[in-house]
């Protein structure tokens, strides 16, 4: 089956191949929810691990995006990434039942489990620096945004009733079993992408007798660096992830609990609130960004996204308002991220030549995840010099100026991602390229 008009608009509902990859995405996600609850279970309930032990599960699987720069340059060579898209499910769903099976013969170590989330990261970065190549050649330039919207819809109702899900799960079928669920969802999605028909051009080829790998890294990075649209939202979602990690989820669960004084329940119902606003968010993308432009919904959502943290850091009065305040800062910020990234990434698409897709996407990995655990550690940092509430407004207000990014670029001028707007600027462009009209 041919690929669609690469810019006219399509009905996505009615278009077969979009429909089986958006529902592989769909079931995967539920799956890493599952898992995301399940393997620190594993960890504590069989091996007795300790708070510093589980939490390096998780700096484990951010760790390989510190080298996506070079994945990225490397897939950029290849020739299929539908394939690598494949194959990475495959290899995450092969890792997973690694912990069930050696669980069933008492062998199962910490070791293992560290293991499983290096090469579950690993094989997550080869997906997602394969999935922009394949991304465009799957979806009309002009569909980008309702593609990307219903995409993060299901990533946020995943968040919503995947944590509720997993944990039914566990409690029936105990953890090392439900790891075997989130491997069958990556079968799934292998299965569904695999039968996604795109037209894939030739791998990207090298000129000047073959470029190495660093150099092809390299070319990746300083396209960005050079480019008006890709430097600013870069610098604005690097900036606006260091200072949301600063605030960081254990953090203001800490706070919550501690300065609100609120028990796990209210607190679990205001981070639910926050994963419908999420919701809400993606739906509303397209609609919001057909009536105030591309960019002005990508200035309005890096705002949204960090400065509600101030909302719940001011927070104060009788239990019921603590509590409001914590749930519309997480009702705010998960509508405001998904307004974000949403225009973020078909911005993204659009400007993005094919042969430099996955190189960008790597270059993006590297600096806009490895700055996250550095917020982190910064935020650990502040409490406890400065406090809890202090460090939470520090986050809002550090946040909120990654819209220093955004202002003298061309971005808040973007009003479409049709051909010949602003987006199509070079990376030398000058600053007069106009707005598409409405």
């Amino acid at each position: 089956m041919s690929s669609p008009d690469r810019t006219a608009a399509i009905s996505l509902w009615r278009d077969r191949r979009f429909r089986r990859f958006w529902a592989g995405q769909s079931v995967s996600q539920f799956g890493d929810r599952i898992t995301e609850l399940a393997l620190p279970l594993i960890a504590i309930s069989a091996l007795n691990a300790s708070a510093n032990q589980v939490a390096w599960l998780t700096a484990l699987i951010w760790t390989p995006n510190l080298l996506a720069i070079f994945l990225g340059a490397w897939v950029d060579q290849r020739a299929h990434k539908r394939r690598l898209m494949v194959l990475a499910d495959l290899v995450r769903a092969a890792v997973l039942l690694s912990v069930p099976a050696a669980y069933l013969l008492g062998a199962v170590t910490l070791g293992q489990l560290y293991a499983v989330a290096l090469l579950m990261g690993t094989a997550g970065v080869l997906f997602n620096t394969a999935y922009p190549p394949f991304f465009v050649r799957l979806v009309p330039r002009a569909s980008y945004v309702d593609a990307n919207s219903k995409l993060s819809a299901s990533r946020s109702a995943s968040y919503v009733a995947g944590p509720a899900i997993g944990g039914a799960l566990v409690q029936a079928l105990t953890a090392p079993v439900t790891v075997v669920v989130d491997a069958l969802t990556f079968l799934v999605s292998a299965v569904l992408v695999c039968r996604v028909s795109v037209d894939e051009p030739p791998a990207a080829s090298g000129s000047a007798g073959a470029p190495s790998l660093l150099q092809r890294a390299r070319e990746g990075l300083s396209f960005v660096v050079r480019h008006p649209v890709l430097r600013a939202t870069l610098g604005c979602a690097a900036t606006v992830n260091f200072f949301t990690f600063v605030a960081g989820s254990g953090l203001m669960v800490l706070f919550a609990n501690r300065s609100l004084g609120l028990s796990a329940g209210a607190i679990g119902i205001a981070f639910g609130i926050g994963a419908t606003g999420s919701v809400l968010g993606a739906v509303s993308a397209p609609k919001l960004s057909r009536r105030f432009g591309v960019g002005r919904s990508i200035v309005v959502g890096a705002v949204l996204f960090p400065a509600p943290i101030a909302i719940a850091a001011a927070a104060g009065g009788p239990l019921w308002l603590r509590a409001g305040a914590l749930a519309a800062a997480e009702f705010l910020s998960g509508f405001g991220v998904m307004l974000f990234d949403v225009n973020l990434n078909s911005l993204q698409a659009a400007v993005i030549p094919d042969g430099m897709r996955s190189r960008v996407a790597g270059a993006y990995s590297t600096i806009n995840y490895g700055i996250r655990p550095v917020g982190a550690i910064v935020g650990g940092l502040l409490a406890t010099l400065i406090g809890l509430r202090a460090t939470l407004l520090i986050a809002a207000v550090g946040g909120a100026l990654s819209l220093l990014w955004l202002l003298p670029s061309p971005i808040p001028r973007i009003r479409s991602l049709a051909p010949n707007s602003a987006a199509d600027s070079p990376a030398d462009a000058d600053d007069d390229n106009r707005p598409v009209p409405r």
